[in-house]
């Protein structure tokens, strides 16, 4: 196997080339901009400092993150805010279906927090979200970016009884460094919630994890092993980015070498898509993902 390179991360080094972004600027960003605070929405864009923000938003789309901003986790990679969330807003699906229409989306990318303190781990908003947004924009397809419900796999059917086209659920990292990177994840958990989505019939099941948090390229295609084994059919790939000083620090910018041989040895093992590449995240480029 002919190793590329990689480059070493040190307090010293400033980021390489090929993860700089423009900021966001334009029309359409300030329209999404306005629109996102007139709702009174949450963005996984925002929440979770995704450098893709720009782009997306100038391009008139959004990944919207429901049940609040507050997550009852602590993953040591994730920039969201952990603690006990408030009560959840009811109303909220209304606005993120008003807000999905406003802004024309063909293609609605939804995730959330995780709420471990509910009985069905906010899985009745999920499910209302989705009829919502097909209520006020029948034409819109949708992909959900799912947690794992702490293995209430009843919580888990109530979202897939309202089939969106596409259910993701992010594994993250390799399964050496789950307990580091999500201690309170469990990697066979994971896995199975992905089986039981394909098992369930009709949807696109996707997965999305990171590299550069100390993983070797083995562990990487023993982790695209594993999610083809449980029936995953899109995988995406990105660079971890360090959020502050309290999460985990970055082992090594990965070279988009190695992520474009990453894409090109997924495609051979037959995932029926691969977006991989430095500044990909779970939901970049979603709506590729019907195709």
């Amino acid at each position: 196997m002919i190793e590329l390179p990689l480059v070493n991360n040190n307090k010293r080094e400033r980021k390489p080339s090929w993860l700089r972004v423009k900021l966001p600027v334009g029309k359409t960003y300030r329209e999404v901009r306005k629109i996102v605070d007139e709702h009174k929405l949450h963005t996984i864009c925002e929440s979770g400092n995704c450098p893709n923000m720009g782009e997306c938003w100038g391009a008139g789309t959004a990944t919207f993150m429901i049940l609040g901003n507050v997550c009852t986790r602590s993953c040591s990679f994730c920039a969201v805010a952990t603690g006990r969330p408030p009560d959840y807003d009811e109303d909220e699906p209304r606005r993120v279906a008003e807000a999905v229409k406003l802004m024309g989306v063909k293609h609605c990318v939804i995730t959330s927090v995780n709420r471990d303190e509910l009985k069905d781990g906010g899985a009745a908003i999920w499910a209302e979200t989705i009829r919502q947004v097909r209520l006020q924009s029948p034409t819109t397809t949708m992909e959900t970016l799912i947690p794992d419900f702490k293995a209430r796999w009843n919580a888990l059917e109530v979202v897939l009884q309202e089939r969106p086209e596409v259910v993701s659920h992010n594994m993250e990292t390799v399964k050496r460094l789950y307990r580091l990177v999500r201690p309170q994840a469990r990697y066979e958990r994971s896995l199975e919630q992905i089986q039981r989505t394909k098992d369930y019939g009709g949807m696109r099941t996707k997965s999305g994890f990171m590299v550069g948090l100390g993983e070797t390229e083995e562990e990487v295609y023993e982790l695209m092993d594993d999610l083809l084994a449980h029936g995953c059919e899109i995988v995406t790939i990105g660079q971890y980015l360090q959020p502050t000083k309290h999460h985990l620090e970055v082992a090594e910018f990965v070279h988009p070498d190695i992520f474009k041989k990453y894409e090109e040895i997924g495609l051979q093992k037959g995932f029926k898509f691969v977006e991989s590449g430095p500044l990909v995240r779970s939901s970049y480029h979603a709506e590729r993902h019907l195709i």
